[in-house]
């Protein structure tokens, strides 16, 4: 089993927990600072670019795990 797909699993696992972190639930970026606000909208900027990567790098990490299964037999 090529050792560079497990590498490349924790990689990907380590930035996702990265993207996961820097989301805050709520008020967006604003509510990092104490700025939450109860009105639903949209995502923009920064907010919607961090979504964006963290659905990327969520399918990355299963295409990974998966091969790394498939390979491992």
């Amino acid at each position: 089993m090529p050792s560079y797909l497990i590498i490349a699993q924790v990689l990907v696992a380590i930035a996702l927990i990265i993207v996961v972190m820097m989301q805050v639930k709520g008020g967006g970026l604003g509510g990092i600072f104490g700025q939450s606000d109860g009105v639903y909208r949209t995502r923009r900027g920064v907010e919607k670019s961090l979504f964006q990567i963290t659905i990327v790098l969520a399918i990355l990490f299963v295409v990974l795990s998966i091969l790394v299964v498939s390979l491992k037999v």
